[in-house]
């Protein structure tokens, strides 16, 4: 056997130690509400769904997120060596270097622009400034108590590039949105930060439980997630939602009720279970119930 053919089976363990470092699978958190979006404006363009353009979203909302996650987990990686639970991250034993997640990190970013451009001008215009807090947001810990804001400005582009990547044009409805999915996700990334106080305070990490300790942090979780279905409500008026799509948004204040069931201030233990799991359901759910909801309404496949 060769060295070159020795080293070929060494790519695939590459490749998904790459995909472990990004965290692929939690592309469910922002993913659905970008359909959300970009199908609201099928239904109110032509009634249509336009499957080429919604696989550019995709590659779009994948292709940026990956290279967010990317550049986080390289810009991060010396804090993530001295924190216990991320000490085994792909970047800190070795798993994937530093040369090749920027490569991936790049690759990534050469496809969220490449599928920008092909949507439509200002959607490629545009594309620079989603990329911004993607970068910024690592660094927020460093000169901020709250960068899960500069998360949530992140997470808030989502919905309205879906928004844009159809019409080419602005709508404060996708705005309305994102400001949902963006309060959301920054909401239940401080829930997610409590399980590194300890750490944050003794490295130096700022954020909003390091500062204000757990009890605020949660406090102002549920304050963020209060307000994020307000903001859903008021899109679906805005929109003129339909009775699924309200169903949708009974279940996703269910699943809020739970999420802040099980994580209290002095009980972290099922943290995981509420991050992971609940959130995962809230963005699944309400994709769901908006598509049966458009498709009842009159969108056609």
């Amino acid at each position: 056997m060769t060295s070159a053919s020795a080293a070929l089976p060494r790519q695939p363990g590459r490749t998904k130690a790459f995909l472990r470092l990004v965290m692929i699978e939690h592309s469910v958190f922002a993913l659905p509400f970008a359909y959300i979006a970009a199908l609201t404006a099928m239904y109110e363009w032509d009634g249509n769904i336009h499957w080429g353009r919604l696989l550019l979203v995709t590659l779009a909302m994948v292709g940026l997120r990956t290279f967010a996650m990317a550049a986080n987990r390289i810009i991060d990686r010396e804090i993530d060596a001295r924190n216990p639970r991320t000490a085994h991250r792909e970047l800190v034993t070795g798993a994937v270097s530093v040369k090749h997640a920027w490569t991936g990190a790049l690759i990534a970013l050469a496809v969220f622009l490449g599928a920008a451009a092909l949507l439509n001008p200002l959607c490629l215009i545009l594309a620079p400034v989603a990329v911004i807090p993607m970068v910024v947001y690592p660094y927020g810990k460093r000169f901020t108590d709250f960068p899960q804001a500069i998360l949530g400005l992140a997470q808030a582009m989502g919905p309205i590039g879906g928004w844009l990547a159809i019409t080419g044009a602005w709508s404060w409805d996708a705005v309305v949105l994102g400001l949902a999915v963006g309060i959301w996700i920054g909401g239940f990334d401080l829930i997610y930060a409590c399980q590194d106080v300890d750490a944050d305070r003794e490295i130096g990490v700022r954020s909003v439980p390091a500062r204000f300790g757990v009890p605020a942090a949660i406090w102002g979780a549920r304050a963020c997630h209060t307000v994020t279905m307000a903001l859903f409500v008021w899109y679906a008026v805005l929109t003129d939602a339909g009775a699924f799509f309200w169903l949708g948004l009974l279940i996703v204040a269910a699943a809020f009720v739970y999420e802040h069931t099980i994580v209290r201030p002095h009980d972290l233990s099922r943290l995981n279970r509420a991050f992971f799991s609940t959130n995962g359901f809230i963005g699944i759910s309400l994709f769901v119930c908006a598509l049966i909801d458009l498709l009842v309404r009159g969108l056609t496949l």
